[in-house]
């Protein structure tokens, strides 16, 4: 646990979407699956997530532009936190209606000031559980930035997400590559391989991949 804090000091917008420290402990001697760590403070996590200098290797423009939103489209940021994504999502000419899912109230009490505050009424923060984002609507897209690793039993978390996909719809998953130079303890980090065989298990196909980002995996998928 100390090794994982001294990691998350080093991180930008690593973001709980549906665990914390104190759920689905795993049985005494079984490693655990997923990275257990609480993000309840949302001032502290701001100077980090929302930080200009993550930019330059999260490329968020061209991440929301590889989306390909259209207008009159839905889309659910999973593991929102300080509404990095949710709030370009929201800003972008398709101008999407976002559902921005997290797990700690007082992220989604942030996303409620910060939507308010930068006029996106097209935001609509969203508490999530730890067994499901809790998406009001089916959507059109999903987005899972940086918050693969933190959850738990994900063969069941997605395949109860799928009834959240519009026919058609896609889940994008981004996660740090073993090799990048920070994010998770490398025991939480997942080859492109791996994410595709549990995410299969569930239900979903991957039908693309995108290779411009430095830090982190880009692979997009549809329910089979």
């Amino acid at each position: 646990m100390v090794k994982e804090i001294t990691l998350i000091a080093s991180m930008f917008g690593v973001i709980v979407a549906g665990v914390s420290a104190q759920q689905h402990q795993p049985p005494a001697g079984q490693k655990p699956d997923h990275m257990q760590h609480r993000f309840d403070d949302p001032d502290r996590y701001a100077k980090q997530f929302d930080d200009p200098a993550r930019d330059a290797w999260q490329l968020p423009d061209r991440v929301v532009a590889a989306l390909g939103l259209k207008p009159g489209q839905s889309v659910a940021d999973i593991g929102a936190g300080t509404g990095y994504f949710s709030m370009r999502l929201a800003r972008s000419p398709a101008a999407p209606v976002v559902f921005a899912v997290d797990i700690e109230p007082k992220m989604i009490d942030h996303l409620k000031n910060r939507a308010a505050k930068e006029g996106l009424k097209n935001v609509t923060p969203v508490q999530g559980g730890a067994d499901s984002p809790n998406i009001p609507a089916p959507v059109d897209t999903i987005l899972v930035v940086d918050t693969y690793h933190h959850i738990s039993n994900r063969q069941a978390y997605f395949n109860k997400l799928r009834a959240s996909l519009k026919p058609g719809g896609q889940l994008a998953i981004i996660d740090f590559k073993k090799d990048a130079p920070d994010g998770p303890p490398v025991e939480f980090r997942f080859t492109a391989e791996q994410i595709t065989e549990e995410l299969g298990r569930a239900g979903y196909r991957l039908t693309s991949s995108h290779a411009f980002l430095p830090r982190q995996l880009f692979l997009v998928y549809q329910v089979k």
